[in-house]
Parts: C-alpha cells; sequence; structure tokens
C-alpha cells in the first residue's frame, strides 16, 4: 500500500489548477467529470509516472463538514479483495459499494476515528 492522492475542495476548480501549476510548480495530469458534470475532479503531480497526486475536487453544494481537505486515499492493487476484507472489520463505510470512474478507476470511502474519509482506490 502507499498514499495515492489528497483530495482539496475548491470553489473555482481551474484558478486551482492554475495555483498549483504555476505557484507550486506541479503538472495537471487529467480532469474526471462526476454526476453529469456536478462534481469536477482535477488531478496534479509532479511526475508523469506513479506518485501520491493532489485532487482538486469542485461540487455544486457548499463545502462538506470536514472541509476543504476532503479525504486522504491509499492505493489498493486488488479493490475487490480488500474491499470483502475490510467489511469484516468493525468499520463505518461510507459508501457500502465500490464505485467506478469513467476512466476505470475504482474506489470506497470508510470513516476514520475523528470521522475523517479514507478512501481505498485502485487506478
Amino acid at each position: 500500500m502507499r498514499l495515492d492522492h489528497v483530495g482539496v475542495m475548491t470553489q473555482d476548480i481551474e484558478k486551482a489548477i492554475k495555483f498549483y501549476e504555476e505557484i507550486v510548480g506541479m503538472t495537471f495530469k487529467q480532469k474526471v467529470y462526476q454526476n453529469d458534470g456536478e462534481k469536477i475532479l482535477a488531478f496534479l503531480g509532479f511526475k508523469n509516472e506513479p506518485e501520491t497526486d493532489l485532487e482538486l475536487v469542485q461540487d455544486s453544494g457548499e463545502y462538506p463538514i470536514e472541509g476543504k481537505v476532503n479525504h486522504i486515499a491509499i492505493a489498493i492493487e486488488n479493490i475487490q479483495e480488500f474491499f470483502e476484507h475490510i467489511k469484516e472489520k468493525n468499520v463505518n463505510f461510507i459508501e457500502e459499494k465500490i464505485i467506478t470512474l469513467p476512466n476505470g478507476y475504482q474506489y470506497f470511502f470508510i470513516s476514520g476515528p475523528e470521522n475523517e474519509k479514507i478512501e481505498f482506490f485502485q487506478r
């Protein structure tokens, strides 16, 4: 396992992408639209290879209760196997199923001990 990405909420994803590219020196990798464009995800990093990405999240609603840093994500090689394994543990699932994004990536969330969101993610 490794840390896959950190999600940060933004109200203006284009402005945030520009900031992380121009100020921080990151490179834009891809944008993914969810829920018919209601939610936009943008991934940035420093290398053009697997690394810990920054995921910017623009949603049509207000910031969630957990704040601007939305979640941490742990990369998984076999998400179905890990999902079945973790179902046997005493954890609070945020979604009780594996979600598949339009680009084929899969994920599910659980709540951590302080109600932080933890995502298990397979590219």
